[in-house]
C-alpha cells in the first residue's frame, strides 16, 4: 500500500517537502495542510510590490493551484491541523482524525507581537499572508505616515519600500542601529544615512509604550520612550518566533533557540516526523550555537531534506553559515555568519580587515562602491564571517564567502585571489582581496 505523507505547512519549507517526496516515492500519497488561501508564493517579494519595484502580486506566486494537483499533491487550503499524536500517528484536522504514515512540520513562525496597550487596533499590518497584503497594499495610496516597529530584516525592507511609496516612514527601534543582529554600526550607517535623504525619520534606542487608537479604534500613533508620533499604519516587523506550539503538544522537543530540535535528516525527536523552516533550529558552522529564523532559501532547502528522507530516501542537511543580502535604502547590505558586536558578544576571537573598493570599473556608468569587512580566526586566519554595503554584486560575495568560511579559505587566499576585470561587471581591484590585504596589513604580514 503506498505510504501517506503529510506536511503541515505551505510555504517554502512545506512544499520543498512535499515536492521532495513525491520525487523520492512517486507512489507515495502526498498531502498538505495550510491554514492560509495559498501554498508557495514568496513573502519576500511583498515589499518589492509595495514599494512599486514590482508591478504585481500575482508574480510571487510559484505555481498554480492545478499545477499542484498535476504533480499528485493533495494540498488542503485554510484547513487547521489542532493536534497531533505521535504514538497512534493521526492528526486532528477541523475536527476530524486523519492518519499519516510519516509527516513533516512545516508551521513556519509569527511576529514577535507588541505588548503593549493598543496592539488590537485596526491599523496595525502584519506582512506576511499574501491576500491580506494585496488588501493593505489598496490602502496605502491614503496613507500618509507610517510607523515600522524593529529594523531587522523584514523592517528594512518595508522601510524602504514604504518610502519608495512617498509614506512618511519613522523607523522605531530599541537597538542603537539597523540589522543589530547582524551588522555593525560602520555598515549599518551607510544605510541609515541613504534612509535619512529619502526623508525617512530614524528612531533608534526607542522603545514602544504604546499604540494609540482614535474614537473609531485606528491607529492615529504612537507612544515611544522618545515621544508621541502621529501616523494612521503601524507596521509590525519584529523578531521571528517559531510556531512550535502545536508540535511541542505532541511532544516533539524544542531547543534553546526556540525551534523543533533536528538532526542532519530534519528528524525529530519523534519516530516519524520530521520538520523543517522556520520552526525548526540548526547548528551554525563556525560558533556551534543553535540558529533559527533563517531565509526562504534555507527553508526550501531543508524542507527538500525532510521530504527525501521522511519518503525513504538519504540527504543530510550541512551546519549554516548564513550568507544574507538585501535592499536598504538607496544600497544593497549583506554579510556572512557574524559580525564584530556579535562575534565579541559570544567570546569568539577574530582579526578583522575592512576596505572600500567599487563595483564596476571607475570610468564606467553607476559605478557603486562597496565595504568589505572580513572577520577571521587568529593564527589560522580562516574566515569566519563578512559584512558589506554598497552597490550591485553584494549577493554574488555573501555566498562565495560564506563558501569560503565553510571550506577553510584563509586571509592570505583571498588577498591573492583571481578576480574578474570587466569595467561593466567589475573593477580592477576586487573589493574582498582589498579587504584581506588590509586585514594582512594590520596584523604585519
Amino acid at each position: 500500500m503506498a505510504q501517506r505523507i503529510v506536511v503541515v505547512g505551505g510555504g517554502a519549507g512545506g512544499m520543498g517537502a512535499a515536492g521532495a517526496a513525491k520525487g523520492t516515492d512517486p507512489d507515495a500519497q502526498i498531502v498538505v495542510y495550510t491554514e492560509f488561501e495559498d501554498a508557495a508564493y514568496s513573502p519576500c517579494g511583498i515589499p518589492y510590490v509595495h514599494g512599486k519595484e514590482i508591478p504585481d502580486f500575482e508574480r510571487l506566486f510559484m505555481a498554480t493551484k492545478q499545477q499542484y494537483v498535476d504533480q499528485g499533491i493533495d494540498i488542503h487550503y485554510e484547513t487547521t491541523v489542532s493536534a497531533i499524536d505521535t504514538k497512534a500517528r493521526t492528526l486532528t484536522v477541523d475536527g476530524r482524525t486523519e492518519h499519516y504514515d510519516k509527516l513533516v512540520l512545516a508551521t513556519g513562525w509569527w511576529y514577535d507581537a507588541p505588548k503593549v496597550p493598543g496592539g488590537d487596533l485596526a491599523g496595525i499590518y502584519y506582512m506576511k499572508n499574501i491576500r491580506n497584503a494585496m488588501e493593505w497594499d489598496k490602502k496605502f495610496d491614503s496613507v500618509k505616515a507610517a510607523v515600522v516597529h524593529e529594523a531587522g530584516p523584514l523592517g528594512l525592507e518595508i522601510t524602504t519600500a514604504l518610502a519608495h511609496r512617498g509614506i512618511e516612514v519613522h523607523l522605531v527601534d530599541p537597538s542603537p542601529w539597523a540589522m543589530s543582529m547582524a551588522t555593525d554600526p560602520d555598515i549599518a550607517k551607510v544605510v541609515e544615512d541613504s534612509w535619512e535623504e529619502m526623508g525617512v525619520h530614524l528612531h533608534f534606542n526607542t522603545t514602544l509604550q504604546e499604540i494609540l487608537g482614535d474614537d473609531n479604534g485606528a491607529v492615529r500613533g504612537v507612544v515611544t520612550s522618545g515621544g508621541e508620533i502621529a501616523c494612521d499604519l503601524f507596521v509590525v516587523a519584529t523578531d521571528k518566533v517559531p510556531s512550535t506550539t502545536l508540535g511541542a503538544k505532541a511532544g516533539i522537543k524544542v531547543g534553546t533557540a526556540g525551534g523543533f530540535i533536528v538532526d542532519e535528516t530534519m528528524a525529530t525527536s519523534e519516530p516519524g516526523v520530521w520538520a523543517a523552516g522556520d520552526c525548526i533550529e540548526v547548528p551554525h558552522g563556525v560558533s556551534h550555537i543553535p540558529w533559527q529564523g533563517l531565509s526562504g532559501s534555507h527553508a526550501y532547502s531543508q524542507g527538500k531534506v525532510a521530504g527525501v528522507n521522511a519518503a525513504g530516501g538519504k540527504r543530510a542537511y550541512q551546519p549554516v553559515f548564513v550568507p544574507w543580502g538585501l535592499a536598504a535604502g538607496k544600497w544593497f547590505v549583506g554579510g556572512v555568519s557574524f559580525s564584530e558586536t556579535i562575534a565579541t558578544a559570544l567570546g569568539i576571537p577574530y582579526v578583522m580587515g575592512k576596505a572600500q573598493g567599487i563595483s564596476r570599473a571607475r570610468y564606467y556608468p553607476d559605478s557603486k562602491p562597496i565595504i568589505v569587512k572580513l572577520l577571521a580566526e587568529p593564527g589560522t586566519l580562516k574566515l569566519i564571517g563578512a559584512q558589506m554595503v554598497g552597490g550591485e554584486g553584494i549577493k554574488e560575495r555573501a555566498d562565495f564567502l560564506a563558501m569560503a568560511v565553510r571550506t577553510g579559505i584563509t586571509l592570505k587566499d583571498l588577498a591573492t585571489m583571481e578576480n574578474v576585470y570587466s569595467p561593466p561587471i567589475g573593477a580592477l581591484n576586487e573589493p574582498i582581496a582589498l579587504a584581506a590585504q588590509n586585514a594582512l596589513s594590520r596584523l604585519g604580514n
